[in-house]
C-alpha cells in the first residue's frame, strides 16, 4: 500500500514577554504490508515464496533522514512472524528491532505496527525476515535513507535511483530447508543467484531491468539479500564509483567488480558512457566449489543492439577480495546525515575499554549440528530477552555473561541463551576469529562500528599497529575471511538489547548469534524509550502489568 507523508511544522508564537513553541514532528511515512505465501518460479522450478502485497522481492521503503516509518503488517502465514530492519539504528528503541532477542513474533492471523525512525541516519539497507528460514522464501526488500534537501552529499543529484537485490537461491521451501537444520544436516551449496528476485540467462531474451540514458549518471544500491554466499557484482564494460557503503560516504574509488558479502550494502555510481545498446548487470558466487552466475539487462534509452554474450570475469580466490577491502575509507570531507563532518569522530584516540574476542565454532555431537561463539550456541527462550529484562526476570530466563571475553572451550558448544551484559557508553574493541575454511559475515543491531582491521591469521593485542584508526568505513556488518581475523570499534551508547549475528542464515539459526546489553544507570527517556503501548507480550511476561515507566 502507497506510503503516506504527514508534515508537522514548528509554530512559535508571544505571549507578553515570553516565546512559546509548539513542537514539531519529523515526517511520517505509512505502511500496510500483508505477508502472504504465492508461487513464482525464480529459477524455472515453481515454488512458495513469501510476498508482501504481493510483491516478490517486497516493495522498497523510500526514507529521508529522521523520518519515522510506520509498518502494519499482517501475518497471513501459518507461522510466527518477525521483520527485522538491518542497518537501521533504532536509537533507544530496541523494542522494534524486530528479532526474537527483542520482540514476540507476529501470531498467524494477527497484526503488529512497528513505529521506528531512521535517525540521523542516511544510506543503503534491507530488510527481511528473522524468524525461523523465512528469509530463504523472501519476504526481503531495500530500505533507503535519502539525505536531507540541505545536507549536501560528495557527488551530483544522479539521473535516477536504483535499488539492486543481489542473493543465492534455494528451489526447496524454507520449511524443508528448516527441517534439513533440525535433523542435523547443513543446508548444502545454493540452487542458483537471483538479481531482483529472478534469474536470467545470456543469450535468452529478458526485459530490461533498467534503462539509462547515454551520457547521464544513475545510482545503484546493491545489497546481498542471500542466505549463504557471498557475490560479486559487476556490470559489463561499465565502472562502479563506490560513493556510500552501509551508511557512511566512502572515498570515491573506482571498481570494475565489487564482492558483496551475505547482508552487505554498496552505493556505486554508473554513468552511461558506452555505445548505446544493452549490457549484462552480472552476480555470481564466490568461495563455493560450484560457481553460480545470474545475469539481468541494462538497456540504453536510444540503443538498439543486444548485449555481448562475452561476460566480464569474476575474480578468483580471497586474497583479492581482502585487498578490496583495504581500499575502502570512509569520506573525511563529506558531511553525514547531521550538518558536522563524518572525520570530526576521532575513534582512533579513545581508549579501549574492554576487548572481547568472538572465535565461531560448530559442533556436530550426537548428530545435530550447532554453531556458536566462546562455546555457546545461543536458544531462543520463549520470553524475548529484553521483555524479561524489563519486567525484571531476567534471572528466570538468562543468565548474563555466560562467555568470557577471552574465550577457553571453542569446540564444545552448551545450548543456551548468550547474552553479554555491556557497559553503557564504554567504548569496546571487538574481534572475530575465524578457525574454519569456509567466509563468515557478521552483523551488529542498533549500532555501527568502525572496522579497522581484517587479517589472516590469529589476533593478538601487537596486531593493534596494524589498525586503520583514522578513516576506516562506519558500518554494521564486517567479512572474515578463512582461517582470518577482523577487529571492529565502537561505543556502546544506545541503550537496549541487540543482536550481534552471523548474516550466514544457517549459522544463526542454529546458533552463532549473541545478545549485548545495554543498560542505562539512569533509567531514563534520555536514553531509552519505553516500551510501547502496542508491544506483544509473551512467555512469562504474557498478562503481566506494565512496569513503572521511565520519566
Amino acid at each position: 500500500m502507497a506510503s503516506e507523508v504527514i508534515l508537522k511544522l514548528v509554530v512559535c508564537f508571544v505571549v507578553g514577554a515570553l516565546t512559546r513553541c509548539v513542537r514539531s514532528e519529523d515526517p511520517y511515512l505509512f505502511f500496510t504490508w500483508n505477508v502472504t505465501y504465492g508461487t513464482v518460479a525464480p529459477l524455472g522450478v515453481p515454488q512458495q515464496v513469501i510476498l508482501i502485497n504481493g510483491q516478490f522481492p517486497g516493495p522498497n521503503i523510500n526514507s529521508t533522514t529522521n523520518n519515522n516509518v510506520v509498518v502494519n503488517v499482517f501475518n497471513h502465514l501459518d507461522e510466527p512472524f518477525l521483520f527485522t530492519w538491518s542497518g537501521i539504528q533504532q536509537r533507544k528503541n530496541s523494542w522494534q528491532d524486530g528479532v526474537l532477542g527483542t520482540n514476540c513474533p507476529i501470531a498467524p492471523g494477527t497484526n503488529y505496527t512497528y513505529h521506528f525512525q531512521v535517525k540521523d541516519q542516511i544510506g543503503s539497507y534491507i530488510y527481511y525476515p528473522s524468524t525461523a528460514m523465512h528469509k530463504a522464501a523472501g519476504g526481503f526488500g531495500g530500505l533507503t535513507v535519502h539525505s536531507r534537501p540541505l545536507i549536501p552529499v560528495p557527488y551530483d543529484e544522479p539521473a535516477d535511483d536504483y535499488t539492486v537485490l543481489i542473493g543465492d537461491w534455494y528451489t526447496k521451501s524454507h520449511k524443508e530447508l528448516r527441517g534439513f537444520l533440525d535433523s542435523g544436516r547443513p543446508l548444502g551449496r545454493p540452487d542458483g543467484v537471483l538479481i531482483n528476485g529472478k534469474a536470467g540467462k545470456v543469450g535468452v531474451k529478458q526485459e530490461p531491468l533498467f534503462t539509462m540514458e547515454a551520457g547521464k549518471t544513475y545510482r545503484y544500491r546493491i545489497c546481498n539479500v542471500g542466505l549463504k554466499a557471498s557475490l560479486n557484482f559487476r556490470i559489463q564494460s561499465h565502472m562502479m564509483k563506490l560513493v556510500e557503503m552501509e551508511g557512511s560516504h566512502t572515498v570515491q574509488n573506482v571498481y570494475d567488480s565489487l564482492d558483496v558479502h551475505t547482508g552487505q550494502c554498496f552505493t556505486v555510481l554508473v554513468t552511461a558512457d558506452q555505445a548505446p545498446k544493452d549490457y549484462y548487470i552480472v552476480a555470481s558466487t564466490r568461495f563455493l566449489k560450484e560457481m553460480h552466475t545470474t545475469s539481468a539487462i541494462i538497456s540504453y534509452t536510444n540503443g538498439n543492439a543486444e548485449a555481448s554474450p562475452e561476460l566480464p570475469p569474476a575474480p578468483v580466490g580471497w586474497a583479492w577480495s581482502l585487498n578490496q577491502f583495504r581500499t575502502f575509507r570512509w569520506n573525511l570531507t563529506a558531511s553525514a546525515a547531521r550538518p558536522n563532518p563524518q572525520g570530526s569522530y576521532h575513534y582512533g584516540a579513545i581508549n579501549i575499554t574492554r576487548t572481547i574476542k568472538l572465535v565461531n565454532a560448530v559442533s556436530r555431537a550426537n548428530g545435530k549440528l550447532r554453531y556458536g561463539f566462546n562455546g555457546i550456541s545461543h536458544t531462543d527462550p520463549a520470553t524475548p530477552l529484553k521483555l524479561a529484562e524489563y519486567f525484571n526476570m531476567a534471572d528466570k530466563v538468562f543468565k548474563y555473561d555466560v562467555i568470557k571475553d577471552e574465550p577457553e572451550n571453542i569446540t564444545d558448544l552448551t545450548l543456551q541463551p548468550n547474552v553479554v551484559n555491556m557497559t553503557f557508553r564504554n567504548f569496546v574493541e571487538i574481534v572475530f576469529e575465524n578457525h574454519e575454511k569456509s567466509i563468515q559475515s557478521y552483523h551488529l543491531d542498533g549500532y555501527s562500528f568502525f572496522a579497522v582491521a581484517v587479517e589472516p591469521g590469529t589476533w593478538s593485542p601487537e596486531k593493534r599497529m596494524n589498525y586503520n584508526l583514522l578513516d576506516a568505513v562506519s558500518r554494521h556488518t564486517i567479512q572474515v575471511f578463512p582461517k582470518s581475523w577482523a577487529a571492529i570499534l565502537l561505543t556502546f551508547d544506545n541503550a537496549g538489547m541487540w543482536n550481534i549475528r552471523s548474516e550466514i542464515w544457517e549459522r544463526t539459526y542454529l546458533g552463532e548469534q549473541l545478545y549485548a546489553s545495554i543498560l542505562s544507570p539512569e533509567k531514563s527517556l534520555r536514553d531509552e524509550y519505553n516500551i510501547p503501548d502496542n508491544t506483544l507480550l509473551c512467555g512469562i511476561v504474557q498478562g503481566l502489568p506494565m512496569p513503572k515507566s521511565y520519566t
